[in-house]
């Protein structure tokens, strides 16, 4: 991630749940889908990493999409 990345991400991976639509979750990134581990706080961390673990299970294969404007 290039250090504008980093400030203001503009995009954001999405997990969406397989079982209740909503369930899902969303984790800053980069264009690529790479989410920086080191800047989430500890819960975020926790569900990124478990939401990692049960792709097919319980979240669909994640997307990169572009950041919602406020």
């Amino acid at each position: 991630m290039n250090r504008t990345e980093l400030e203001s991400p503009a995009y954001e991976l999405h997990f969406e749940s397989l079982r209740d639509s909503c369930s899902a979750c969303d984790f800053p990134c980069d264009a690529r889908g790479q989410v920086d581990m080191d800047r989430l706080n500890e819960s975020a961390l926790r569900l990124y990493l478990y939401a990692r673990a049960v792709i097919g299970g319980i979240y669909r294969f994640p997307s990169v999409r572009r950041k919602a404007a406020c």
